[in-house]
């Protein structure tokens, strides 16, 4: 932990830390939000898991685009822009009287809005911290935000049946521009500049390791989302239960990213890691009873931040600076789409086979994960012995001989 402690104690790292969760807090609110709003307003689950869907497309494909638009107008712009439409496209949402077209095209501007804060700060991290500090830095990051993912779900959950769907969705307003506006405000994105990327859009997720990235954070965040589908289905929605044995997953995430989060990263260390989460899955089908779910998910959870650390840590030592912000758009698009696929994989096999399917679903795509991993083992940098700092832009200079 000490090592934590210095990493902390370097001018801007902090600060970086906190606005960047306070930004990226209203994603783990805005999907429940908008599911519950819709649906009070609408009477309809279907309808309302329509509006999602086209808020998550818009997420999905926005992320490499308005990443790469920073390199091209700067951060602080781009931010600003997508900011500024996102919470204008959430009051709609909460505000106006609309028909379920009008919902789904608010809902489909709020995803493509969304403010590339996650892309933003993996950008500016290299440029905070020396070489040594970097990879613990990134293990830092890829835990601390499982704070989202536990207290904001049980936020907006709060405030959405206790208050109101329409504060709820207030309130993912309110934290977006405070959030926001501190991260778009910190000194270190004005002074963080991104160079013009000259490859064409889309090449550098051509390359092994940020192909590897994406497909792999694919596979992991769909096991993640299935077991959310799995743990909801076998408790039911309003289960003390569910949310205790979702909070035990995040538990053994946090704890495994700042355990191992000093462990250099060899080729080996993603095949590694993503076993852990593959033999916790796949021991939580012995059986479903809280005890047993809660003690294989605390295990299975000590392998997804390290694992996430993993894939920040490649894409950035693989990349030119000027092109990790649309490398890490890719990469958070592939995530998204993970998540979709493992929650509708996990709700198909719990229809026809119980809950049970949904954990099947979540140790068969960390199961692929390990193979992948092993498999295209050769086309991970060895970082053992070498910073996953991004290669600097250079260009070659005609030198004269006399």
């Amino acid at each position: 932990m000490a090592g934590y402690r210095d990493l902390l104690r370097t001018p801007g790292v902090g600060r970086m830390i906190a606005a960047q969760l306070l930004a990226r807090f209203p994603n783990g609110m805005m999907s429940l939000a908008i599911l519950l709003h819709v649906e009070q307003r609408t009477g309809s689950y279907a309808q309302a898991g329509l509006v999602l869907a086209a808020a998550s497309v818009g997420q999905a494909v926005a992320g490499p685009v308005t990443s790469r638009w920073m390199g091209a107008w700067g951060m602080r712009r781009v931010l600003t822009l997508t900011l500024t439409v996102c919470v204008l496209s959430v009051l709609g949402l909460a505000l106006l009287p609309l028909s379920l077209a009008g919902y789904m095209v608010l809902g489909l501007v709020a995803g493509l809005s969304t403010p590339p804060v996650q892309a933003a700060v993996r950008t500016i991290y290299p440029k905070l911290v020396n070489a040594s500090q970097l990879t613990p830095l990134f293990s830092l990051d890829a835990s601390l935000q499982e704070i989202i993912w536990i207290l904001a779900p049980v936020l907006i959950t709060f405030v959405s049946t206790q208050v109101g769907t329409m504060p709820g969705l207030l309130l993912v307003a309110i934290i977006l521009v405070v959030g926001g506006g501190w991260f778009i405000l910190s000194p270190e994105v004005g002074r963080v500049r991104i160079p013009r990327s000259r490859r064409a859009f889309g090449r550098v997720v051509l390359k092994p390791p940020v192909l590897l990235a994406t497909v792999l954070g694919f596979l992991l965040i769909g096991a993640c989302s299935a077991v959310e589908v799995g743990v909801v289905s076998t408790f039911g929605h309003g289960g003390l239960e569910a949310g205790l044995v979702l909070a035990v997953f995040s538990i053994g995430s946090l704890a495994g990213g700042l355990g191992l989060g000093h462990i250099p990263m060899g080729p080996w260390a993603m095949a590694r890691r993503l076993a852990i989460v593959a033999v916790g899955l796949s021991l939580t089908m012995v059986a479903l009873d809280v005890w047993w779910l809660g003690g294989t998910l605390l295990l299975a959870g000590i392998g997804i931040a390290p694992a996430l650390a993993v894939l920040f840590a490649i894409t950035t030592a693989s990349v030119k600076f000027s092109e990790t912000a649309e490398a890490f758009g890719w990469a958070g698009t592939g995530q998204l789409i993970g998540a979709a696929a493992g929650s509708a994989v996990a709700g198909f096999l719990i229809d026809h086979g119980g809950p049970a399917g949904a954990y099947l679903a979540a140790a068969l795509f960390a199961i692929v994960g390990v193979i992948v991993s092993v498999v295209f083992v050769r086309f991970f940098p060895d970082l053992r012995h070498r910073d996953p700092s991004p290669h600097p832009d250079t260009e070659p200079v005609n030198v004269q001989t006399s």
